[in-house]
């Protein structure tokens, strides 16, 4: 490369010290610690995870809000709300398993039968240890509106949250008969959208984690790389801090379109990059973008980006506890249709919501989009990511997440400062 390039390329990383920049990663490494097999456990070592009375107390109140909503049982299966309350997680197959949480009493796991061992391996006790088995010829959900019944029916109502497979929901509906299979969205999601401060705190570390891996990787681009090089570099980055993550890589025409092509896609000078991705910690999960130029960026790149960057000021800027989700959205919509690009989601100009909810799921409710009258609440966790696409030729997006204090929002990460510094 160029000696002009190598010095543009470290003008935008904003970085003091870039004395391998040109280098791949594992060199890259050597160079900075003197050694690739090191894991950096520095942020390891400030993980404190959700301890068993946090899950008690979310579990309460559900159950606080069951009766309020006139519901006798909730049934999730071992996806992430499983996870949430319980702290173990399972998955989904054709074989349903779950847990039944009722609105009074004790917990119940509902299991196959060959896998009671497994199960009870990982099952926490302390969140209630009845494990109820059906053996291969038998029906789940007869054992699900069982266990309903047993722990006390007064409304005829059993609660499903979204993720719960229809095969399900419909089988319970016909083993109990007269009851009343209804949405428990509200609870699980109105539960999970309230982050304590021991969530947000895990939140941190892994946005922490994710701009740490970032920095470390973008020293390494260069042109001629292809973005999967990269994407492998920014993973590599992650390993080294102790973490799995990695990054989706978009270059040049193909930002435009938000999530990628599956066009192979090379690196040259004076293409647009976009790298949106993240790790979890203890399940928390991050998700940020960075949008650069590789070399000097034309005026219209730069212009681009500044509106963007602008966007995403007035997003951040429109968050106030008590005021409706949407407000977020029409702020950011609203700089940058003064910018001359186009409304209501057309092209060139902003394609989808400016932000969403994110928790133990990367998308999690609830989200700044036009119509959401949610009011914004403490404890909330979203994304701020207003985009500008402009198809054929790029698009920008930068994206950091936030959370809902007493005093108002508060950024995980510093914003980027320019195209040429993506790093705060």
């Amino acid at each position: 490369m160029k000696k002009d390039a190598q010095f543009n390329r470290r003008k935008f990383l904003g970085l003091s010290a870039l004395t391998a920049a040109s280098l791949p990663l594992s060199k890259y490494a050597i160079a900075q610690n003197n050694a690739t097999t090191t894991v950096n456990n520095s942020f390891r070592d400030k993980i404190v995870p959700i301890t068993v009375e946090e899950r008690k107390q979310r579990i309460a109140r559900a159950q606080e809000q069951m009766g309020q909503q006139k519901i006798d049982a909730l049934f999730l299966e071992g996806t992430t709300s499983c996870f949430y309350f319980t702290g173990m997680r399972w998955g989904q197959s054709e074989r349903t398993f779950g847990v039944v949480i009722p609105a009074k009493g004790s917990i119940i796991y509902i299991c196959p039968k060959f896998e009671e061992d497994r199960a009870k391996e990982l099952i926490k006790p302390a969140f209630g240890d009845e494990v109820r088995c059906w053996e291969e010829h038998e029906s789940p959900y007869a054992l699900i509106a069982g266990a309903v019944k047993d722990r006390g029916v007064v409304h005829h109502k059993i609660g499903m949250e979204e993720r719960v497979r229809f095969f399900i929901a419909d089988g319970v509906k016909k083993a109990a008969p007269g009851m009343e299979i209804v949405d428990a969205t509200p609870i699980t999601a109105g539960c999970r959208m309230i982050k304590s401060k021991a969530e947000i705190a895990l939140l941190q570390i892994a946005n922490d984690v994710t701009i740490e891996a970032y920095k470390m990787a973008f020293p390494t681009i260069k042109a001629g790389m292809s973005q999967t090089e990269f994407s492998t570099n920014i993973s590599s980055a992650f390993r080294k801090l102790g973490f799995s993550g990695g990054a989706m890589v978009i270059v040049g025409k193909y930002s435009a379109l938000p999530h990628g092509s599956i066009a192979p896609q090379t690196i040259q000078e004076g293409d647009i990059v976009l790298i949106d991705g993240g790790t979890t910690c203890e399940g928390y999960e991050s998700d940020i973008s960075r949008t650069i130029c590789v070399g000097k960026p034309s005026q219209r790149q730069i212009d681009v980006w500044n509106t963007e960057k602008q966007a995403q000021d007035a997003a951040f800027a429109a968050i106030k506890i008590g005021a409706p989700c949407e407000v977020v959205d029409a702020a950011a919509r609203s700089v940058i249709e003064k910018a001359g690009f186009h409304k209501n989601y057309q092209l060139p100009g902003l394609p989808h919501r400016t932000g969403h909810g994110i928790g133990l799921d990367g998308h999690e409710w609830t989200n700044f989009v036009k119509g959401n009258k949610t009011p914004i609440q403490i404890g909330m966790c979203f994304s701020n990511e207003p985009t500008i696409s402009i198809p054929g030729e790029f698009g920008i997006r930068l994206e950091d997440c936030l959370y809902i204090g007493e005093d108002g929002p508060h950024f995980f990460t510093k914003q980027s400062i320019s195209i040429e510094q993506p790093f705060g």
